[in-house]
């Protein structure tokens, strides 16, 4: 059993929540949300955002709150084998009532299917609130381009005013 070993990132002035399913072996390495460097999170946003894309712990914190952005994940812990969703047993959600109390989040985001499908059976039901699916950035979802996934991946543009 692994237990998710990254905080949350928002503050009251999030707008939006963008969940992934659990940390990969980098991102927990790491310490931080999505460091696989093929992982195309940071460089989607940053096109989404026309920003710099964020490279440090630091850069990458001040990129989400400046956008009104709050990450974290579905799972607080599981079973799951290296990095693969499809390995995931086992599984408690995170309670999203530490963000949901604090920021005023508009809009819920979940990146890629497992993330979506976790959140619908664990999450929707306690918080009664839908999510809305984005293709996975992940290098894994590789029928995605980047021009593709920013494309797909706008909608949270008008969220984070």
């Amino acid at each position: 059993m692994i237990i998710h070993p990254i905080e949350p990132i928002y503050d009251k002035n999030s707008k939006m929540l963008i969940l992934g399913s659990f940390p990969s072996v980098k991102s927990r390495e790491q310490g931080f949300f999505y460091g696989h460097p093929q992982n195309r999170f940071w460089k989607v946003l940053a096109a989404v955002f026309a920003d710099e894309v964020p490279v440090t712990i630091p850069e990458k914190k001040a990129f989400l709150l400046r956008n009104h952005i709050a990450v974290w994940d579905v799972i607080h812990s599981c079973e799951i084998q290296g990095s693969s969703d499809s390995s995931i047993r086992n599984v408690t959600a995170n309670d999203l009532h530490t963000i949901l109390e604090v920021a005023d989040i508009q809009n819920i985001f979940v990146n890629g299917k497992t993330a979506e499908k976790l959140y619908k059976k664990y999450i929707e039901p306690v918080c009664g609130r839908p999510a809305f699916y984005l293709p996975s950035t992940s290098p894994a979802n590789a029928a995605w381009s980047l021009e593709r996934l920013t494309e797909a991946w706008r909608v949270v543009r008008g969220c984070g005013m």
